[in-house]
């Protein structure tokens, strides 16, 4: 275990990942709404006073704030937290009243509303598919070289020169499968299916949870069954299938995602692994630590997460926009305003409480109070 990096460090990585990231969010709304012919009247980086900034020939107002946490981009007539018409848009001229987000047809206020978590996405595909045409791909058969001794594979009989050819009835083609589906899983139920000299056996296992650390004394919970495979093979990838390998990582590490959280709700796994701001520092700064490549996959990473976080239909995050789009197009009428902005506030309230309670974990788990 070495130390953490100096907290100096962690403020350059954390700046370094999230300014781009949410900067890059803020702009795949603002590119969609003005291709629909929406103005912007400012495109902020960061919060809070301006310290520098300028007009554009189309009106909108670009700056740089004190408060380097995020961004954001004012569309015209969206001055409300509902996104609802207010008496001074009703009163705009007609030409004026077109080039504001309210005017806009309900499917063009989705794809605004959408475009910054996919960009998000789309920034992760772009990182992940540059890692694979650099460096390839890993081609690693699903054969067992190893069997650690007193493992959970072991017990169950499991031998060096099995072939794993299904994970739970579905086939598997690649050890790195297995690996996706186990590491994750810590405390789950699984079913292995083994061909063993021509005969076909099935496994059944309960995912043991190991606790590790890594270099930095940060711990983690994951599944081990306690078998190893033999070496892979580099094999040179495309363009267009460096972009597929990528989507499809993009895809499970959202999975991923989704199934630590239903961990954490069902007590499987603890609180405490909910991060915020803290937290993603101190990770950022780790991993600036250890070089440019590791820096780039933790950015890949987080805006994934950002993207996830965004489109949960929490209200005042842009997953709640696009479910109150959602309930206008099936009810064929907006939900009422009055609903709206109460839904708005006690979704911001939501997300107040669960910052305070995630910074309270990122202070307890600080080298300070865990020495």
């Amino acid at each position: 275990m070495i130390d953490s990096p100096p907290v100096w460090m962690w403020i350059i990585g954390f700046l370094l990942v999230l300014g781009p990231l949410v900067t890059l969010h803020e702009l795949g709304h603002y590119l969609v709404g003005r291709f629909f012919g929406v103005k912007a009247d400012a495109f902020s980086v960061g919060f809070g006073k301006e310290l520098a900034g300028f007009t554009d020939k189309r009106g909108t107002r670009w700056k740089l704030s004190a408060l380097p946490l995020g961004g954001y981009v004012q569309f015209a007539g969206d001055m409300n937290p509902a996104s609802q018409p207010s008496e001074e848009w009703l009163a705009l001229p007609e030409e004026e009243k077109r080039k504001t987000f309210p005017s806009k047809p309900l499917w063009q206020k989705a794809l605004i509303v959408a475009a910054g978590p996919f960009t998000n996405f789309a920034i992760a595909v772009v990182i992940l598919a540059a890692f694979s045409l650099a460096y390839g791909k890993i081609e690693i058969p699903p054969v067992i070289a190893a069997v650690s001794e007193n493992s959970a594979a072991a017990e169950a009989g499991l031998q060096a020169g099995d072939r794993i050819v299904s994970v739970d009835g579905r086939p598997l083609n690649s050890f790195d499968e297995l690996s996706d589906v186990v590491l994750p899983n810590p405390g789950g139920k699984l079913t292995l299916g083994v061909k063993r000299n021509g005969r076909d056996l099935n496994f059944d296992f309960t995912i043991p949870t190991i606790v590790e650390r890594d270099r930095f004394g940060n711990e983690f919970r994951i599944g081990r069954l306690g078998v190893a495979s033999g070496p892979g093979e580099v094999v040179p990838v495309g363009p267009f299938e460096a972009v597929g390998l990528a989507t499809v990582k993009t895809v499970d590490i959202m999975k991923m995602m989704v199934n630590g959280i239903g961990q954490i709700i069902t007590g499987r796994r603890p609180v405490d692994e909910l991060g915020g701001p803290l937290k993603i520092a101190k990770f950022s700064g780790e991993q600036l630590s250890l070089g440019w490549r590791e820096f780039v996959s933790f950015a890949a990473l987080v805006s994934i997460n950002l993207a996830f976080i965004n489109l949960l239909p929490i209200p005042a995050l842009d997953g709640g926009h696009l479910a109150f789009y959602a309930a206008e197009a099936i009810r064929r009428k907006p939900v009422g305003q009055r609903s709206q902005e109460w839904a708005f506030r006690t979704g911001m309230a939501l997300l107040l409480t669960l910052m305070l309670f995630v910074t309270i974990n990122d202070v307890i788990s600080l080298p300070i109070f865990s020495s």
